[in-house]
């Protein structure tokens, strides 16, 4: 029989990744906002702190401008 492995993402250990990597890339919160075509800073502030995870689009573009991957960008729950 075969079990199923259920992965769970750690929210704000991901919105912790994505700020640092921000930082450290010198992105400009205004930057990231405008690099995603968000109207205003709010959902980038909720990613970071953990209240929801961008959407899979937004993962894309997050990754690009952040020089990594996906599966980099997110932190699963141990």
């Amino acid at each position: 029989m075969m079990h199923m492995v259920y992965v769970s993402i750690d929210m704000a250990a991901t919105g912790q990744k994505i700020d640092r990597l921000r930082k450290e890339r010198n992105i400009s919160v205004a930057q990231m906002v405008n690099g995603l075509g968000l109207t205003s800073p709010r959902a980038y502030y909720k990613w970071r702190s953990g209240k929801c995870l961008p959407s899979i689009d937004n993962l894309c573009v997050l990754s690009a401008m952040l020089q990594t991957t996906i599966d980099e960008l997110i932190v699963r729950a141990a």
